[in-house]
């Protein structure tokens, strides 16, 4: 495993602080990209302890009308290709606030979630989603399976890049699947950071950049097989996998081998990808930065709209600092009233747009662009203008 790209440390991603805090030290972690030239597999160098990283979670789906309408088609796509029935038992693995849950759970599923942010995990139960505040493994699987039964079907939503013991996590997952059950995942597809520089989903949460070719293997050396894929448009560009115990009912779609033949027409084999990826993050960040200081220069005022994990990345990769973003708007109460990581920008709610009137909204939240534009009209009606960032700097 060969270092290939280094961002700006930061702190972990959402690392959300009060204001009592403010002046406590917040540690930095290298953010450095390596590529196995063995299996072409790409992840970060520096693993944070996922205890620190997940206990204290303030990040919920549930906030995102958009992600709550995402994980209803989700769930519908996945009952009818897995061909789930009511009372089949579906766990979810990193459920979170269990927005997705309560979709399967109108399908007449079965649910449970697993998931270590003890707040989220509480607030989920307490809407009817039953959910262990703990990490899944080897012991979990086993207490679900010997309380509920196998699960027809596991999901790891945007989780399968987060855990450093990749390995074990898919051994559990395969002792606790039915022998037709499948696992289902969504994360961050590698091709699309490359190809659209979303360099900002880097952060310490993701250890791991999937593209297709490596799981194929990393499946099989676990006794899985991966079935299917496809293409969705979450986080700017998101793979669906479906994976299922090696000699099921389950062979794999040409989609796969479909998916392996672009990733090699993208280079995703080759290190030097990765490498040049570098000087497209910097020529964007120029731009951003040189914009954002011409406007300061002329006396404007500039807030954010957003604060999600991937702002961590963009802000200390970009220089975005308190003085240049004055303040950011979240929709997410559990963000409201705390402060950026590391950087210390306040996060508060919509009502300071119209009673600070920042003459610019940088969109951190840019996956949701279009959404947040139409839902803030007003801003714009008024004189404001949104300043979309990522994939490519565009002005309203």
């Amino acid at each position: 495993m060969a270092t290939v790209l280094e961002l700006a440390p930061s702190p972990p991603a959402n690392a959300f602080v009060g204001a009592a805090d403010l002046a406590a030290p917040q540690p930095k972690y290298p953010l450095e990209i390596g590529y196995c030239r063995d299996c072409c597999h790409v992840q970060l160098m520096h693993v944070v302890d996922a205890a620190h990283l997940f206990s204290g979670y303030v990040y919920v789906s549930g906030t995102s009308p958009a992600f709550v309408r995402h994980f209803d088609v989700y769930a519908a796509a996945v009952v009818d290709r897995v061909g789930l029935a009511p009372g089949d038992l579906v766990v979810e693995i990193g459920s979170n606030d269990g927005t997705l849950l309560r979709a399967f759970q109108r399908h007449g599923m079965k649910v449970l979630g697993i998931d270590p942010a003890r707040k989220i995990a509480e607030a989920a139960n307490a809407a009817g989603i039953e959910t262990w505040p703990r990490f899944f493994d080897a012991a979990a699987a086993d207490e679900v399976r010997s309380r509920f039964g196998a699960a027809k079907c596991i999901a790891a939503n945007n989780v399968m890049a987060h855990i450093d013991a990749l390995g074990d996590t898919i051994d559990a997952v395969a002792g606790l699947l039915s022998p037709n059950g499948v696992l289902v995942f969504e994360v961050s597809y590698l091709a699309d950071v490359i190809e659209h520089t979303l360099f900002d989903t880097i952060y310490h949460e993701h250890l791991d950049y999937h593209s297709v070719a490596p799981l194929i293997p990393f499946f099989r050396a676990h006794g899985m097989e991966l079935v299917h894929v496809e293409h969705v448009g979450t986080h700017g560009g998101s793979l669906r996998g479906y994976a299922a115990n090696a000699g099921g009912p389950h062979t794999a779609s040409p989609a796969v081998a479909a998916f392996v033949a672009r990733e090699q027409a993208l280079g995703l084999d080759r290190a030097e990808t990765l490498v040049a990826y570098a000087e497209a993050i910097d020529a964007l960040g120029n731009e951003v930065r040189g914009f954002l200081d011409d406007v300061r220069g002329q006396g404007k005022t500039v807030a954010g709209y957003g604060a999600p994990a991937k702002a961590t990345t963009l802000m200390h990769q970009f220089g975005l600092d308190a003085d240049t973003i004055a303040f950011i708007v979240d929709e997410s109460p559990w963000k409201q009233g705390m402060f950026t990581p590391g950087l210390h920008i306040p996060v508060v709610a919509g009502d300071e747009i119209a009673a600070r009137k920042p003459d610019y909204l940088v969109i951190f939240a840019w996956n949701f662009a279009e959404p947040i534009m139409r839902s803030n009209a007003a801003f714009l009606e008024g004189g404001g203008h949104f300043v979309v960032p990522v994939p490519r700097l565009i002005v309203h």
